[in-house]
């Protein structure tokens, strides 16, 4: 038997610390002790049932996680016994199958499919941390076309995905603008390589915007926030300017007049990951080997870690993130896990 959470209704605080049997790999699948779990807001979202997707209930939740191969399933290929592996998404195709890999548990049995060597020089921890964001990000800017010497700002630079926007923009050639709503975020997105850091909260948001584009606006501007943030974005674009949506972590979804893309010759262009996986499968795999290379030579890393959870109090990183209060990444500590 093996401790994990479980979701099993959707509802406000869905974890449940429970006992049960050690999965067994089935073809093309191979067994994972899991090390390290990230806790991502997206996860804590879906957990509640407000997801794009909704997994079938009852499932083990979480969507990232790192640890070690234990045992190979018939037809398994591209791994061995004691790799190190970081490990993240939906099996199959998440509308239709609805079934996450599940990360919060001290073993998993995932399709080789959804994991990936991780360097012996990366530490566990950090590979934990490392895929999602960093896919989805890399997906994100590829959709919004972002090209060498361009300019592009980052929403909520600080989080996951947005801290991984800020490095993926730089190795591809941009300057990056990283806006984040206090100090303490500002210091890590400047630490991740943004150019400059501003406010989201300055009443003379867009004017610092202007100053620094010399007045031509923006080219790119991603987006993992939402809310009244998007339409202040978009007015801050360039001619020809791409707005990259990719999530709603302020909650509101919102509504751009139509106009304003008229008047800029400025689109807007979703960068869901997991659609790009189910239509540009080999784009993706592409990408992520890429992103695996540069964190190998460290040209990527990850936020740092600020709060690590035993698996038994994991509703309590659950709650915490949901606030958006906290600067950096947490993360969840599995029995066994190797030291940091």
């Amino acid at each position: 038997m093996m401790k994990a959470m479980v979701v099993r209704e959707f509802r406000e605080r869905p974890l449940e610390y429970c006992d049960m049997p050690v999965p067994e790999p089935g073809p093309g699948e191979i067994l994972i002790k899991v090390d390290t779990a990230g806790i991502v807001l997206g996860e804590t979202i879906m957990a509640k049932g407000k997801y794009q997707v909704r997994p079938n209930l009852p499932y083990v939740a979480g969507a990232e996680f790192s640890g070690r191969v234990v045992e190979l399933g018939a037809g398994a290929e591209g791994f061995q016994l004691g790799d190190k592996v970081a490990v993240c998404g939906f099996v199959g195709d998440s509308r239709t199958d609805r079934k996450i890999v599940g990360s919060l548990a001290e073993f998993r049995a995932v399709p080789t499919r959804n994991a990936v060597k991780v360097p012996d020089n990366i530490p566990l921890e950090q590979a934990a941390l490392f895929r999602s964001n960093t896919e989805t990000s890399y997906f994100g800017l590829y959709k919004g076309n972002l090209k060498p010497g361009e300019t592009l700002l980052v929403l909520g630079a600080s989080g996951g995905v947005g801290f991984a926007a800020v490095q993926i923009g730089k190795a591809m050639g941009a300057r990056v603008i990283a806006s984040c709503s206090s100090e303490e975020k500002r210091k890590i997105a400047l630490e991740g390589g943004a150019d400059v850091a501003i406010d989201s909260l300055a009443p003379d948001w867009r004017e610092q915007v202007d100053a620094l584009t010399g007045g031509k606006g923006l080219d790119v501007v991603y987006d993992p926030v939402g809310g009244d943030q998007t339409e202040r974005a978009f007015r801050a674009l360039g001619w020809d300017g791409r707005l990259v949506v990719i999530g709603f972590a302020a909650g509101p979804i919102p509504k751009i007049p139509a106009n304003l893309a008229l008047l800029k010759g400025a689109s807007m262009v979703g960068g869901n990951l997991l659609q790009g996986q189910k239509y540009e499968w080999e784009e993706t795999v592409r990408q992520r080997e890429q992103l695996m290379k540069w964190f190998g030579e460290g040209k990527l890393s990850v936020p740092p870690v600020t709060r690590r959870y035993p698996l038994e109090q994991a509703q309590e990183a659950y709650d915490l993130i949901a606030t958006g209060t906290v600067a950096g990444r947490m993360v969840v500590k599995l029995p066994g896990a190797e030291p940091v």
